[in-house]
């Protein structure tokens, strides 16, 4: 594939990476000729460690829990230089059992899903957004799911709910940048077959995430937010 030449410096901070669709979005920015900072959680060796062996200097990879305030500071003073083309926040879980109700699910489950899928992930695109350029973007993953529009059958109503809640709280992110030049993205892949979306997933990987990056790609320099399905089109908030 031939690679734009204006497309070759590109750097990407990818939260999130360590597999599944984040090591999946880091092997597609490296094909594309962008440079990527990855982040995993704990020590143990992860596909973005085999992707780094894979193209040296090309992968960096840092620590990072989006639970823990203080590592994302951190995070933010080791990459103080900034200089980031675009942030994308992939971190996220799922409730070990996507049928329970609300009236089913703990107390401490749901505060699980809330604090990483939605006050987690907000953090870390506040505690990082000043890594980013002013003609960048910052981007998270979001799902179809998260619609509220769109749910007519119900069913996995916790991840539902943590999803609108991180649509609503970027909504509110966005209105409080409203002269911010950067692009924002709530970004629904679809159901993919991971370890998340689990083996009934209708979509594969390698069929899902070339789309999606070429949406995150191709929507910098158009301010504001937009929740966008991998096809760029607009999803029913």
């Amino acid at each position: 594939m031939t690679i734009p030449s204006d497309e070759r410096a590109r750097t990407v901070l990818l939260a999130g990476a360590s597999r599944g669709l984040g090591a999946a979005m880091a092997a597609e920015f490296v094909k594309r000729g962008w440079r990527v900072v990855g982040t995993v959680r704990g020590d143990a060796r992860t596909p973005l460690h085999d992707l780094a062996d894979r193209h040296p200097g090309k992968v960096t990879i840092e620590q990072l829990d989006i639970t823990e305030p203080d590592q994302i500071a951190a995070l933010r003073r080791r990459l103080s230089a900034g200089g980031f083309d675009m942030l994308f926040v992939n971190a996220g879980t799922a409730n070990k059992d996507r049928a329970e109700t609300i009236a089913e699910v703990s107390t401490d489950e749901f505060m699980r899903l809330m604090l990483t899928n939605v006050l987690g992930v907000m953090r870390t695109v506040e505690g990082l957004q000043g890594l980013v350029r002013a003609d960048g973007l910052i981007g998270v993953m979001s799902s179809g799911q998260g619609s509220i529009g769109a749910n007519t059958t119900g069913g996995g109503e916790i991840y539902r709910a943590t999803k609108a809640a991180l649509n609503q709280c970027m909504r509110s992110y966005a209105a409080r940048h409203a002269d911010d030049p950067r692009a924002m993205v709530l970004m629904a892949p679809g159901w993919i077959r991971t370890e998340l979306g689990g083996p009934n997933a209708p979509f594969s990987i390698e069929e899902t995430i070339p789309r999606v990056v070429d949406v995150l790609v191709a929507r910098r320099g158009e301010p504001g937010l937009a929740y966008l399905d991998r096809y760029a089109k607009t999803v029913p908030w």
